[in-house]
């Protein structure tokens, strides 16, 4: 299975950016069999979907995040990676990376709190 471990969450004021990073380790796949995603989850509220990247690199976005949030991978390094740039009160969450293939039931990381606060 499939090891997944966030970092790079934090306190940020509205407008700020964060850099979330997730490292793939473990019994697993070669990274590139894995389409990978960004979940969020806030207080009372269920897990979201905030940034997809398929194994060909193509990246989908709700609405909420589209043009403020990037998704990207580098498969040498076994990592993905989330650009969070213009974050809002409403972005403050918990956030999971997961993982995703045919072969594998879907992984998930331990998650990184990030707070978008005054």
């Amino acid at each position: 299975q499939v090891q997944l471990v966030e970092s790079g969450g934090g306190l940020v004021q509205p407008g700020g950016s964060l850099r979330l990073s997730c490292a793939a380790s473990g019994r697993m796949l070669n990274f590139n069999f894995y389409a990978m995603d960004w979940y969020r989850q806030a207080p009372g509220k269920q897990r979201e979907l905030v940034a997809h990247i398929s194994t060909g690199g193509n990246t989908n976005y709700p609405d909420s995040v589209k043009g403020r949030f990037t998704i990207s991978r580098d498969n040498a390094k076994n990592m993905v990676y989330l650009q969070m740039n213009s974050l809002k009160l409403e972005d403050t969450a918990a956030y999971y990376c997961s993982a995703d293939s045919p072969l594998t039931t879907r992984a998930w990381g331990q998650g990184t709190q990030v707070t978008v606060s005054l």
